[in-house]
């Protein structure tokens, strides 16, 4: 179930790649992929399906980098609201990365990522025991390609519901 949640939002993620309205995804900037395909309520409450649609699950970083931008910094801020709203709610936080560079150093770029994310859950208010943290390095990319657009979206960490 989540391999196909997971392939259905890189489907989405190559689709917004291609649209010139996607310019904030191509600026490092955050976003919920799938915000557009499920109305309002039409995901359970609580739900990883409610938090991709109406939250956003990711932020983007600039090549090298694991500070959160003020737009990804938004991101968050609705996440840790929504997971004040759902506090039986778990959530594992990927760090990725483009695939340039060793694996060794992706991963750890990785990892910093997704602790910046759960550091920033935390300092909201979210228990740190609802949170745990995992990088993939480059290993699983969202966008296809080997070009600045497809660096961008994987350069990200990802929320998703346990």
């Amino acid at each position: 179930m989540k391999l196909k949640l997971l392939g259905a939002l890189a489907l989405v993620a190559a689709l917004a790649a291609c649209s010139d309205d996607n310019k904030a995804a191509n600026t490092g900037s955050a976003s919920g992929l799938g915000a557009t395909s499920a109305p309002t309520g039409a995901a359970a409450p609580g739900s990883e399906a409610d938090l991709v649609a109406n939250v956003g699950d990711r932020v983007y970083f600039e090549t090298a980098q694991n500070s959160l931008s003020s737009d990804a910094q938004a991101t968050m801020d609705r996440q840790a609201a929504w997971l004040q709203r759902y506090p039986q709610v778990t959530v594992q936080i990927a760090g990725n990365c483009d695939d340039r560079g060793t694996e060794e150093y992706n991963i750890a770029l990785g990892n910093r990522r997704a602790n910046a994310a759960r550091d920033y859950l935390v300092a909201k208010g979210v228990s740190s025991d609802r949170i745990s943290t995992i990088s993939y390095g480059k290993d699983r990319p969202t966008a296809t390609g080997d070009d600045e657009q497809a660096w961008t979206q994987n350069r990200n960490a990802i929320t998703s519901v346990r």
